[in-house]
Parts: C-alpha cells; sequence; structure tokens
C-alpha cells in the first residue's frame, strides 16, 4: 500500500503527517515554511508512495470560508494539475488548533513547547489525518 499526506496549509507555515504504508498510523512528519511547500511535496513524492492527499479546509466555527481558503484552494488547483494521478481531498480543519494545543497539554508538554506554533502546525496535520483515516472506516463499515 502507499502513504495517505495530510497538509495543515497555512499563510507562513504548513504542518504535515503522513501515514505508515499499511493506512493504520497518522504521524507527523515536518512543518515547511509555506513558500517551499510545494518544492518539499516533490521531492517528498518522489520518494515515497503517495496514495492521497488530504488538506485541511479551513471554516469558521459556524461553517463559512476562513480567510486562508483562498490560499489552500489556490494550492489545490495547483497540485491537481502538476499531480493529476495523485488526488487531494479537503477535509474540516476546525478546532484542530484547539485539539492539538489540548494534545500537548495532556501529553505534558512545557509551556516553552507549546507556543512552538510549528508543532502545533504538525500536530493539526496529525490529527486532521487522523480524524479522516477515522472517518473513511466508519464510512466503510455503513451497511
Amino acid at each position: 500500500m502507499s502513504r495517505i499526506l495530510s497538509i495543515d496549509y497555512g499563510k507562513r507555515r504548513t504542518g504535515l503527517a503522513v501515514t505508515d504504508p499499511l493506512q493504520i498510523i497518522a504521524g507527523g512528519l515536518a512543518t515547511v515554511d509555506t513558500a517551499s511547500l510545494f518544492d518539499f511535496l516533490a521531492d517528498y513524492v518522489k520518494r515515497e508512495q503517495v496514495e492521497r492527499v488530504v488538506i485541511g479546509e479551513p471554516r469558521q466555527p459556524n461553517g463559512q470560508p476562513s480567510e486562508n481558503l483562498p490560499r489552500v484552494m489556490a494550492f489545490v488547483n495547483r497540485w491537481r494539475k502538476v499531480y493529476p494521478a495523485i488526488p487531494i481531498e479537503l477535509y474540516d480543519e476546525r478546532f484542530t488548533s484547539v485539539l492539538a494545543h489540548q494534545a500537548m497539554l495532556e501529553g505534558g508538554l512545557k509551556k516553552q513547547a507549546r507556543r512552538n506554533k510549528a508543532l502545533v502546525d504538525e500536530i493539526s496535520a496529525t490529527i486532521i489525518l487522523q480524524n479522516y483515516m477515522e472517518h473513511r472506516r466508519h464510512a466503510a463499515n455503513m451497511p
């Protein structure tokens, strides 16, 4: 099998997460400067088999698009042109940053580590991917 890659796209930094090749576990991959994201991913998909990409769809709590959605859609459109064989899907990312901070607290990270925005982005990408995988498993088990 191949991996699923998750993107928590940000204006300055982007968090990335991937599954293991059997698509059982989601884990953080990296946080990269958004300006170099496409180059980083081009290198990654040369080295690893990626079945699909899941990118966080930025929405406000009321469901309205956030200010980052146009940037995300521009990235999605570019991806589809350059990598038409690797599908990219939008997946609701609401509250992932809150969940990432909560996970950091529960994990016992010190206050200084919790201020590391790059770590928050990577954890957010992991949460997006884990939620996506759980949603797929649930949908597959529905009659």
